[in-house]
């Protein structure tokens, strides 16, 4: 049976650390239809096992994520449950538009400027978690400039139950059971997740409460050696409250208080966030060598601002087909791929009812060759996006087409080391919120179609993995035209969607991971990235030679952790950010920055065969932190110690 989905078996990471002489292997990039291994990738890539997640004990994939890749992520605007993330330098604005995220193949990416809901996610429910950097065109498509987040999710036999609590009434329970043999996997999950709030959003003293609850299923049948049958369901209901800005000042005597809210008074939001998502698929081994893969989903979402009275349904389609062929070294992976976004938006006293669409379909093909110590790869996607919009009023379309492009090269210096290099042209096609922008009233216009970006990005990187140490070291640079931004005119009549004509970014990454000896183990994941843009005029300003605002030159996530005994584990690590310019600060003279990032975490687990107790203290030193959109516009995020304890059951 062709495995290209699911991940095979590897050694666990807590048993790893209890030995006495480590041996480390390459582990294989599952979600890559070539099947690479670290040591052979022609691309640079970050892999996560099961293990490290639940290790971590985080709440969440975010915060995964925050601490442990060379991923960050930042509430938007205040709200912890849809984040933003950014990856090589696209910034906290609109870093997340440029990684396309997939949960076993399916794209978690929306039409419009909605971050893609990853706690919609349990960590309890995934299996691998890889991260392909500046690369993956071909086969994620629109929207992978920075590269993509590959997520697969756990099937099979092992159950679970969990449950944690901690101050601020927050609490959560999960559960996963699982089946499986020769013929059959099947596995459902459940998690509930609440926390009354750490800051005041209003005079009344409520909080910025949320609450989720995710459900998951899947089938997989083999009636025959050659063919798998599959189905699926992820189903998410979310429910957030959060606060409107504050003042710097308001912010640094306390950042628990609702804030003035650009001078208006507080301004709470209130969102519930629903997603159904349906998956069918099949494998089918035609040959020892060929192999056929169909999958296709269906997604219902509804998404209400209570605040302002504003109901967006969105109705996603999607299908794609492949046909994969390995052979003496060679791999071809064939396909194409079809979806049909549509958002239907209900009148408010801001704007009318209107229907807007966003279409792509693709065709792609990727091919490699192993032979000795050389792995050579290259691939080409042809992409058509189409766009229709109605009203009342006007009946508008647009549509592109684009081209993707991958190569890349790896040599195996030794059973332990390799060098590679890759390029890739991506590019961006504009999501649905582009075209339109709101006037000084606050009503909502039409903007215009507007160019889609594209981005030209070449990366060269080093691996070595030894007995006791794994190091990647990779460096970039990406050449972008009509990179996609918002211009915030200060004197709100100006403000737009538009293009910056061209910028650059170059940057270095760096990970390493020492097993010093059997009980004691350091880790430390350090970027470095300039984000410049090359060429800009916007309403008599001229942007050349500065930064873009929300990229912080330096992230430092370290971490030490010790296993003092069979059954007890304890990890310390530490997040940085720099400090940088305010989203809105393209002119980089606003006389407020972005404050550096400082979060200090240490968890405790005691496991043993049948269960697990675990702790967790997130800010141990109660750092203050903050998302700055502008001058006195702070959104408080992280700024104090949490803390919560559970255990799990495992059957």
């Amino acid at each position: 049976m062709n495995t290209l989905r699911y991940p095979f078996s590897v050694a666990a990471l807590a048993s790893a650390l209890l030995a006495q002489h480590v041996t480390l292997e390459p582990l294989t990039v599952v979600s890559d239809p070539l099947q690479n291994s670290e040591l052979d990738a022609p691309e640079a890539v970050e892999v996560y096992t099961a293990e490290q997640i639940e290790k971590a004990h985080v709440q969440n994939l975010y915060d995964f994520l925050d601490q442990q890749t060379s991923v960050f992520s930042m509430p938007a605007y205040g709200n912890p449950i849809a984040q933003k993330i950014d990856l090589h330098g696209y910034g906290l604005e609109n870093g997340y538009q440029n990684i396309v995220v997939t949960v076993d193949g399916r794209r978690l990416n929306n039409v419009d400027m909605v971050p893609q809901l990853l706690s919609s996610i349990a960590p309890s429910d995934i299996e691998r978690l890889e991260i392909v950097k500046g690369s993956g065109i071909v086969t994620a498509g629109d929207g992978a400039n920075a590269g993509a987040i590959n997520i697969v999710t756990k099937s099979g036999s092992g159950s679970s139950l969990s449950f944690y609590g901690g101050p601020y009434n927050t609490y959560d329970g999960a559960f996963r059971l699982g089946y499986g043999d020769d013929s059959m996997r099947l596995s459902a999950s459940g998690e509930t997740w609440h926390t009354a709030g750490t800051r005041h959003v209003d005079a009344a003293q409520n909080r910025d409460e949320q609450k989720l609850a995710n459900g998951t299923f899947t089938l997989a049948v083999t009636p025959t050696d050659a063919l798998e049958l599959r189905l699926g369901a992820m189903l998410s209901r979310t429910d957030a409250t959060y606060g409107g800005p504050m003042t710097e000042a308001e912010y640094h005597a306390n950042p628990a208080q609702p804030g003035s809210g650009y001078g208006y008074g507080p301004a709470p939001v209130r969102q519930k966030y629903d997603s159904d998502a349906y998956t069918a698929g099949l494998t089918y081994d035609l040959t020892p060598h060929w192999s056929f893969n169909l999958d296709a989903s269906i997604e219902k979402k509804k998404s209400n601002y209570l605040t302002y009275g504003s109901v967006y349904t969105y109705d996603y389609q999607s299908l794609k087909g492949t046909v994969d062929y390995q052979r003496d070294g060679f791999s071809m992976h064939l396909g194409g791929s079809f979806f049909d976004g549509e958002r239907d938006s209900g009148a408010t006293a801001y704007a009318i009812a209107n229907e807007t669409t966003k279409k792509n379909t693709a065709a792609f093909a990727l091919a490699q060759y192993r032979f000795g110590a050389h792995t050579v790869k290259a691939g080409y996607r042809y992409e058509t996006v189409g766009y229709d919009y109605s009203d009342a009023n006007n009946s508008l379309d647009d549509s592109h087409t684009l081209s993707g492009i991958e190569a890349g090269y790896s040599y195996r210096i030794d059973a332990a080391r390799s060098l590679f290099v890759s390029y890739a042209h991506a590019y961006q096609a504009p999501d649905l919120d582009r075209f339109f922008n709101k006037d000084f009233s606050g009503h909502v216009t039409f903007n215009g179609f507007i160019d889609p970006m594209t981005s030209d990005t070449v990366t060269v990187g080093y691996t070595a993995l030894t007995a006791a140490n794994r190091l990647k070291v990779s460096a970039y640079y990406a050449a972008l035209k009509n990179e996609i931004y918002y211009y915030s005119d200060p004197a709100y009549i100006a403000s737009k969607n538009t293009n910056i004509d061209r910028s650059h970014k170059w940057g270095i990454d760096l990970y390493d991971r020492w097993q010093v000896n059997e009980k004691l183990a350091l880790s430390l994941n350090y970027t470095y990235v300039q984000a410049v843009i090359d060429e800009e005029k916007e309403n008599g300003e001229d942007y050349g030679g500065n930064d873009l605002p929300g990229v912080s030159p330096h992230t430092v996530k370290a971490a030490l952790t010790l296993t003092p005994t069979e059954t007890t584990t304890f990890i310390l690590s530490h997040t940085y950010r720099s400090e940088t310019y305010a989203l809105n600060d393209f002119s980089n003279d606003a006389s407020q920055k972005q404050e550096a990032y400082n979060s200090t975490d240490v968890s405790f687990t005691y496991a043993r065969k049948t269960y697990e107790l675990f702790a967790r203290v997130s800010n141990l030193f109660n750092r203050p932190n903050a998302l700055w959109v502008q001058d006195d516009a702070v959104y408080p995020v992280n700024f104090t110690t949490t803390a919560y304890a559970g255990a799990k059951l495992k059957f």
